[in-house]
């Protein structure tokens, strides 16, 4: 059931309606129950990667450093978009208050910057456990780490804030339903009054520099990876140094693939459904892989989580 409201000329807009997905309303009490496990799964998941690497001191290094962070940060993303998403499935309710919204695109779009970097930084962190074994310890440092991550934190809240600011300060005069499940910038744009071009493009200009800059920064250390592995004498070694970067890969491609679909390719209405599903992908099946392909691929984080089971139940 659609939200209808009544908006005079002039009069700004005090909330918007979250269109969803009207093709497949019929199943919201399916599709309720379908996000609410994949959320209840994601946040478990990663809240126990970071539990893991903070109660096992074999795993107080700067790679489970860096995705604990990266795990807390996974958690918060998925929070900001799919509690909504449930209250559309269950009650049909789709509106949401204007500063509502706001906050969610910033927190969505901050929090998603950030893991960009924080993924950008793990990939320099491999490049120099793998390249640089003998410097490692001294250039990955306790400070050094710190500093990184309140850096990728940092350069998400200042290259997102400025165009949700600048958005949030134009008029919104109707029509007021977004061709989405949740509050992007995109979709947000092209209800101001009147529409604004500059702002839109220097949102994807900014998406696009930060896709571009992190992947950058993956293809420069996996390009040196990958000649550094190919060196080793040992075909053991090698196995093992690929098995250390292959998870990293496997959810970067994800992450990477999603938001290209979604930010840089060309703008179509027709492709608003496409855009929804390669979102859907990005806030729901890219933070629950995380803990998955973590977990079951990586050794240390297993025996981690067996010796914590078996602690548990010696307790009993």
């Amino acid at each position: 059931r659609k939200v209808k409201m009544e908006i005079r000329n002039g009069t700004a807009v005090q909330e918007f309606i979250l269109e969803g997905f009207p093709a497949v309303q019929h199943l919201g009490k399916f599709l309720f129950l379908l996000h609410l496990l994949a959320y209840l799964a994601s946040v478990t998941g990663n809240s126990l990667i970071i539990t893991i690497i903070w109660a096992d001191r074999r795993l107080h290094t700067p790679m489970y450093f860096f995705l604990s962070n990266f795990s807390f940060c996974e958690c918060s993303f998925i929070t900001t978009v799919i509690p909504k998403l449930l209250t559309i499935f269950l009650s049909g309710r789709q509106t949401i208050s204007f500063a509502a919204c706001f906050t969610q695109a910033f927190a969505f779009l901050f929090l998603g910057a950030s893991g960009f970097f924080l993924m950008g930084v793990m990939s320099l962190d491999r490049y120099l456990a793998i390249c640089k074994p003998l410097h490692y310890p001294t250039i990955m440092s306790p400070r050094t780490c710190i500093l990184l991550v309140t850096a990728c934190f940092s350069l998400g809240f200042l290259l997102m804030v400025i165009p949700v600011i600048k958005l949030s300060q134009l008029s919104f005069c109707g029509p007021n339903v977004i061709p989405h499940f949740f509050c992007d910038l995109g979709p947000l744009t092209r209800l101001s009054c009147p529409e604004s071009r500059s702002i839109e493009a220097l949102f994807y200009n900014l998406v696009s520099f930060l896709l571009f800059t992190s992947f950058l920064m993956t293809v420069i250390a996996y390009s040196n990876i990958v000649i550094t592995i190919l060196q080793l004498p040992s075909a053991k070694e090698r196995q093992r140094a690929f098995s250390t970067c292959s998870s990293h890969l496997i959810v970067l491609s994800v992450m990477y693939g999603s938001c290209v679909f979604i930010y840089v390719k060309p703008k179509r209405r027709s492709r608003l459904d496409s855009n929804r599903v390669a979102a859907l992908v990005n806030t729901v099946v890219t933070p629950l892989l995380n803990p998955v392909i973590y977990t079951l691929r990586n050794k240390q984080v297993h025996q981690a989580l067996k010796d914590a089971l078996s602690k548990v139940k010696l307790q009993k």
